[in-house]
């Protein structure tokens, strides 16, 4: 009696000891919540790149999933819920209108670690936030508009009036100004991160008034491809490099790199030591990169681009570093005052030589 007692003992030991490998082993869910399409070429291709990136990193040790084109608002509180309760143990929620939502689904699973992207509330010690310095590549990118500009007249498809796209017009027109004190900036918000569309047709009305460069803090490749109809114009890459338009009308663009933060994350998870806090990452952090400058551009301008490239990625210059005025006349940075990232990430107003105001 004793002996089938040990045995089964011994068994039951075995048994457990297997089932707690089997736990050990299984993998880490992670979940990513997308505004756009991953075919959109731009912001939720790029993020999707990360996730894919977690892939190859990590193999069989993660498993990733995602749901793509979910609306800002209650749609994507359900979809964030559902994948917290499908054993997700990380969710990354890659869109500024997604903040409240993941605040408020984070509440419901504190276990489930949150990210949410280029938001600033973290009310609960399972959400991080993250962003990338995109004002670094719109500087460099205006440089090149500045000085390719044949009209004098350059143009900026605007998504949102939020700090983050307001920091871009601000950098981009600073830029182009610095290099052409005639320069123009038209500005068109569309409302939207993602409607080929409107976004196109933004497009068309800025070539209809004359510019002839263009970016965009838009999501699909459509103003490029508007762009491509008209000789003359020229735009650069949004999100990711849209090198289907290459030599021309993509000359350059801006290339959001999310695979170093996302691995860095999950290994966090993964090891334990995932902490609370904001990540706000930049060319230094290979996060923030400029793609290939092509033949259209002047070799000695591809230069002067790659140069300021340099120094930002080396931290000897930074593209909000006064003297710099606001629209009004007010001083915002006085001579050699580099801005704090508490005023660009408050940032709602324009710089001095930009017209019209910024909407509500």
């Amino acid at each position: 009696m004793k002996f089938r007692l040990a045995l089964k003992g011994a068994a039951l030991a075995v048994a457990t000891s297997v089932a707690g490998m089997a736990m050990a082993e299984d993998p880490t869910k992670v979940g990513f919540v997308y505004v756009g399409p991953i075919g959109d070429g731009g912001w939720t291709y790029q993020h999707d790149q990360g996730r894919l990136a977690v892939e190859a990193e990590f193999g069989d040790k993660v498993e990733t999933i995602f749901q793509e084109s979910v609306p800002e608002g209650a749609d994507s509180e359900r979809v964030m819920t559902q994948m917290a309760l499908a054993g997700a143990d990380i969710i990354f929620t890659t869109s500024f209108g997604y903040m409240d939502a993941t605040n408020a689904v984070a509440a419901k699973f504190p276990d489930v670690k949150f990210e949410h992207a280029t938001g600033y509330k973290r009310l609960h010690p399972n959400v991080a936030t993250y962003d990338s310095r995109f004002y670094e590549g719109r500087a460099v990118l205006g440089h090149i508009a500045g000085k390719m500009t044949e009209t004098n007249k350059i143009g900026y498809i605007a998504s949102f009036p939020i700090p983050e796209v307001i920091q871009g017009i601000n950098s981009y027109f600073l830029h182009a100004q610095k290099v052409n004190p005639d320069v123009e900036l038209t500005v068109i918000w569309v409302y939207t991160w993602f409607d080929p569309a409107k976004e196109a047709d933004a497009a068309k009305a800025m070539i209809e008034q004359g510019v002839d460069v263009i970016t965009q803090h838009t999501d699909s490749t459509a103003p490029l491809a508007e762009m491509a109809k008209t000789d003359g114009i020229i735009g650069f890459g949004q999100a990711s490099d849209m090198g289907e338009y290459k030599p021309a009308p993509r000359v350059a663009s801006i290339i959001d790199n999310w695979n170093p933060y996302y691995i860095k994350r999950v290994k966090a998870v993964m090891d334990g030591t995932w902490e609370q806090g904001h990540s706000w990452g930049g060319m230094a952090e290979g996060e923030v990169v400029i793609g290939e400058i092509t033949g259209p551009v002047p070799d000695d301008l591809k230069a002067e681009a790659m140069g300021m490239v340099e120094a930002i990625t080396a931290g000897d210059y930074h593209p909000f570093t006064g003297p710099i005025m606001k629209q009004d006349g007010s001083v915002f940075l006085a001579e050699g005052e580099v801005a704090t990232d508490e005023q660009l990430v408050t940032m709602d107003f324009y710089i001095q030589g930009i017209t019209g105001e910024i909407p509500n």
